[in-house]
C-alpha cells in the first residue's frame, strides 16, 4: 500500500510537481492551506509526511507546524518545509517550530525525495 504524502502550497505549479514526482511512490494528497490541510486531518486522516510551504492565506506555515506539533495524534508526522525564503533566520524559525528539513524554492524533487526517504528511515518507517 502507498504512503501518503500531503503537499500544502497556494501555487498550483509547485502542487502539480508534488503530484507528477512523488504520484509513483505515494498517495500525493494537495490542499491549497494549512487550514485545509488541518480539517482533512481531522477527519481522521494521518499522511505519513507533509510538505507544505511557509507563506500561505488562512493559516501560514509556521503555525500550521506549530498546530500539528501540539497535537497528540499529528505530533510524529515528518514534516519538510519548502520555501522561497532563503534567509537563516526563517529556517532556524521553521526548524524551532518543528519542521524536520527545509528546502529552498526552487528545488531538486529528487533531493526532496532522499531527504524524506531519509527522514522515514530514521524514523523506521519504509
Amino acid at each position: 500500500m502507498k504512503k501518503t504524502l500531503l503537499a500544502l502550497d497556494d501555487e498550483i505549479s509547485i502542487l502539480k510537481i508534488l503530484d507528477f514526482y512523488f504520484g509513483k511512490s505515494f498517495n500525493v494528497v494537495a490542499k491549497k492551506n494549512g487550514k485545509e490541510a488541518l480539517e482533512w486531518m481531522q477527519q481522521g486522516v494521518i499522511p505519513d509526511v507533509i510538505v507544505a510551504d511557509i507563506n500561505m492565506p488562512e493559516l501560514d506555515g509556521i503555525e500550521f507546524i506549530r498546530q500539528i506539533r501540539s497535537s497528540g495524534f499529528f505530533k510524529e508526522i515528518p514534516l519538510v518545509i519548502l520555501s522561497g525564503n532563503e534567509e537563516s533566520s526563517e529556517k532556524i524559525k521553521c526548524l524551532k517550530a518543528g519542521a524536520d528539513d527545509y528546502l529552498i524554492k526552487p528545488f531538486n524533487p529528487e533531493e526532496l525525495e532522499v531527504r524524506i526517504e531519509n527522514i522515514l528511515r530514521r524514523l523506521r518507517k519504509i
